[in-house]
């Protein structure tokens, strides 16, 4: 199984969030990035938004540096 990973840091955002979050399944990412969405950016849990987060998923874990 692929270690896949969501990084803030690649989106601008008016906080400049620096959080980047990985799991070992897609599940468990989308559920971390959903929480994180709604508890951070003021985003609303929708379908919608599960979609969108599952499409910026990339393989690997995230860099240190950007």
């Amino acid at each position: 199984m692929t270690r896949k990973y969501i990084d803030c840091r690649e989106y601008p955002s008016d906080t400049n969030c620096s959080v980047a979050i990985a799991a070992d399944n897609d599940e468990e990412l989308l559920a971390a990035a959903v929480q994180h969405a709604v508890s951070v950016h003021g985003h609303q849990d929708t379908p919608e938004l599960r979609s969108q987060l599952g499409q910026l998923f990339k393989e690997g874990t995230p860099p240190l540096k950007i």
